[in-house]
């Protein structure tokens, strides 16, 4: 089963210089943080963006040749966690003369390629069980601050719980 997910968005570590980006769940309230490279995560900002660039990226380059052979972007999905690597493989799915051809991928590239081409995004089932974060039901921290209030501790918890669960030392731009 696959679940469709919106680009939540990107994040940079202040330590690292890494980026992760944030994939939300369309039906639920629960998160999926994979880690990629400045590289991907540039060229997915762009366009959401829309930052016009003066020549092709590499995401439209893959874009241009895939609409030249007569191919559409279908959809991708992350497919596959592989543990205790903590890897996430993607496939990206073109349709190409009335049939489907699954292409491996980085999931930061299938992103970006995904955002070019207005493609859905899914993530097989099993993966969100595996890595998702699932927030809090009484984390409501407009509601229980005023502006001069400092955050307390417990409404803290749920970042600090994601934080606790990435392994920083490892970090991999195979992402």
């Amino acid at each position: 089963m696959m679940v469709e997910v919106d680009i939540d968005c990107i994040r940079m570590s202040l330590m690292s210089q890494n980026r992760v980006v944030i994939l939300k769940d369309k039906t639920k309230e629960r998160y999926l943080p994979i880690w990629i490279g400045q590289y991907e995560a540039d060229a997915i900002t762009f366009e959401l963006q829309e930052i016009v660039h003066k020549r092709p990226l590499t995401h439209d380059l893959l874009k241009s040749v895939i609409a030249e052979m007569g191919g559409e972007v279908k959809y991708i999905v992350v497919s596959e966690l592989r543990r205790p690597e903590d890897i996430f493989y993607a496939k990206i799915v073109i349709e190409i003369d009335d049939h489907e051809v699954e292409v491996d991928s980085r999931p930061s590239d299938a992103l970006a390629l995904a955002v070019r081409v207005g493609a859905p995004i899914y993530v097989e089932e099993e993966v969100m069980e595996m890595a998702s974060v699932v927030p809090e039901d009484d984390l409501d921290i407009e509601e229980t601050l005023d502006e001069s209030e400092e955050i307390p501790d417990d409404k803290l918890q749920i970042f600090k719980d994601f934080v606790d669960t990435l392994d920083l030392d490892n970090l991999d731009d195979e992402g």
